[in-house]
């Protein structure tokens, strides 16, 4: 008796950036002229780096809704946000570097923000000066 032909095996995609999918979704929405996103999953990293662009005001509310998995997050666009990225991999950078990256990151002097992770939290290049 012979066997049926075996499917060979599936490779499943892997989140390789959590914040990246989340920027990149955010991004998407925002050019397509959405007044809200959903994103998923959830993580701290996340919603910290929300707060910083929320205290900026480039989104409006966010509403995290545990589903007892990743979870996800809802986020009012305010239609103020041209562009939203994330550097990989993520890069050591002394304090005295910061105005480098910014130049190399920012359009322009007077507007735009570099959020950067250190060891005393996620915050934008202007904390990061103090």
């Amino acid at each position: 008796v012979s066997e049926p032909p075996q499917d060979p095996p599936q490779e499943e995609m892997v989140r390789v950036s959590v914040l990246g999918d989340c920027l990149k979704a955010i991004n998407n929405a925002e050019k397509r002229g959405k007044r809200q996103v959903l994103v998923r999953p959830c993580s701290k990293v996340i919603v910290k780096f929300l707060q910083v662009m929320q205290r900026h005001g480039y989104i409006g509310e966010f509403e995290i809704i545990d589903d007892h998995r990743a979870g996800k997050i809802v986020i009012q666009l305010l239609g103020r946000l041209n562009k939203c990225g994330v550097i990989s991999p993520r890069y050591d950078m002394p304090i005295n570097e910061l105005e480098a990256w910014q130049r190399n990151l920012l359009p322009s002097r007077q507007f735009g923000y570099v959020v950067i992770t250190s060891s005393a939290g996620i915050m934008d290049h202007e904390e990061a000066r103090r």
